[in-house]
């Protein structure tokens, strides 16, 4: 059942808590702000078919390891519904009104446009690929992946159109996982990307190992190649022209990141950081005293560096979500900040990172330098202990821990949340190579790889 119009939602109760966005911010705020406040009516509005869905799962979906989409939907409308928070698909919020005190609604399977007032807003509406003006961006066959409609387009093109050549243009996270998606499939891929490394977010030497694996792997991986037009014909795409050379292609993955979707925002006034996303405060609350952000639409404080940052996670979204909804239900929460710690696996190759790379703390303006070491993920005398690298960046002099990236084949993620634990405490690499490690034979050496880098890096 729909929002009815002005007159009739001026009877509604007095605490109108009012999303934009449904994804885990948006959700995950309307979860907590009906736990803080019982009584609010709280209404989500999402633009897409879908609400509460794991995204980091689109690849493995698309590659086959889970069979249907609706394995990655957390709760439904329908469980919401039974929470009391009436969540609406397929409504697209079109202007928000802070003076007001109301948004202007969509509803686009009929195409009847509404007003709903509130009392709290939450902007939660997440952010959207970017779309540079390539020639030929707009032909079939050429995705880009952001919701649960993307995933079940690129799935059914694999499946129903059966190429044989697939393009991905970008080197970033989901581009690397979807070489290995489309390699499933049987689709012999190219993988371009402009800068002279993969994974920008970590140092060339450590996104070196990505590269290594991808090739061994059979995707073709070109860096330094620049995407110049998409080639079609009868409104197909056909290849992909890259730093002057035509790829082919029947499928084309175009990853080239994200911005945070801020048109509502600017239209209401709101104060947007250095950054280019909405400017919050530590209550996730923007410039409007009652407009709250979360997610990939806002900005966040990053404890290293004390700046704020752009760092578009489903991790850092579902955290501000949780207290932009009980701030915003009238609860009392903070949100102090995160590093960007990120995991990803490339085929066999595990792959992790928290904090600043070397390049982006030198960037920063920091005396940084670091230290990288190879130990085993096991000890050295059981048949299998592959190895693990180990990249630790630190401050000169004081030895503060500025961030670390790791790769192997296996035990990397945990172990970089052991750093971003110590990098939360303000810790040395003194005070890291300190740390009682568990050890067994087949999971840790008797010294652990991040007990031997920080070692390292004390000296």
């Amino acid at each position: 059942m729909e929002p009815q119009e002005d007159e009739e939602n001026e009877e509604a109760m007095s605490e109108r808590i009012v999303v934009i966005g449904g994804g885990a911010a948006g959700m995950s705020a309307a979860a907590k702000a009906r736990r803080v406040n019982p009584g609010a009516e709280i209404t989500v509005y999402e633009k897409s078919g879908y609400v509460s869905y794991g995204a980091c799962g689109f690849p493995y979906f698309i590659k086959g390891d889970i069979p249907r989409v609706e394995a990655l939907i957390v709760r439904t409308p329908e469980e919401f519904a039974r929470q009391n928070i009436r969540v609406f698909v397929h409504h697209e919020v079109l202007a928000v009104d802070p003076d007001a005190r109301t948004v202007r609604v969509r509803a686009l399977k009929h195409g009847r446009t509404f007003t709903q007032p509130w009392d709290r807003l939450i902007l939660a509406a997440g952010g959207r690929p970017s779309r540079p003006p390539i020639p030929g961006l707009d032909l079939a066959g050429v995705f880009t992946l952001r919701v649960p409609e993307d995933a079940l387009a690129i799935k059914r093109w694999l499946v129903e159109e059966r190429p044989v050549h697939g393009v991905i243009v970008g080197g970033g996270y989901i581009g690397v996982e979807m070489a290995e998606a489309l390699t499933a499939h049987g689709v012999h891929t190219t993988l371009v990307e402009m800068l002279p490394q993969l994974l920008p977010t970590f140092d060339a030497d450590m996104a070196a190992h990505v590269l290594d694996t991808l090739t061994r792997h059979g995707v073709d991986v070109r860096l330094e190649h620049r995407v110049e037009a998409f080639e079609g014909r009868h409104g197909r795409v056909r290849a992909v022209v890259a730093g002057g050379r035509a790829f082919p292609a029947d499928v084309v993955i175009f990853s080239v990141g994200v911005r945070p979707s801020v048109e509502l925002a600017q239209q209401a006034g709101l104060r947007l950081g250095p950054t280019g996303a909405v400017a919050v405060d530590d209550h996730q609350r923007t410039s409007h005293p009652a407009i709250w952000a979360a997610g990939d639409v806002a900005e966040v404080h990053h404890v290293v560096t004390d700046k704020p940052a752009y760092i578009p996670l489903g991790t850092t979204a579902n955290k501000q979500g949780r207290v932009a909804g009980t701030n915003a239900a009238g609860g009392e929460a903070t949100f102090k900040g995160v590093m960007g710690t990120a995991a990803l696996v490339v085929f066999d190759l595990e792959v992790a990172r928290t904090g600043l790379s070397e390049r982006e703390a030198l960037a920063h303006g920091l005396q940084a330098q670091s230290v990288t070491i190879t130990s085993s993920a096991g000890a050295h005398y059981m048949p299998d202990h592959p190895p693990l690298h180990v990249k630790l960046v630190f401050e000169q002099g004081t030895k503060r821990l500025l961030g670390a990236q790791m790769v192997g084949r296996t035990g990397v993620a945990k172990r970089v949340d052991v750093v971003a634990a110590a990098l939360h405490a303000g810790w040395t690499t003194t005070e890291l190579a300190a740390l009682d490690l568990s050890y067994h034979p087949a999971v840790a050496p008797v010294w652990d790889p991040v007990l031997v880098a920080a070692n390292v890096a004390s000296r």
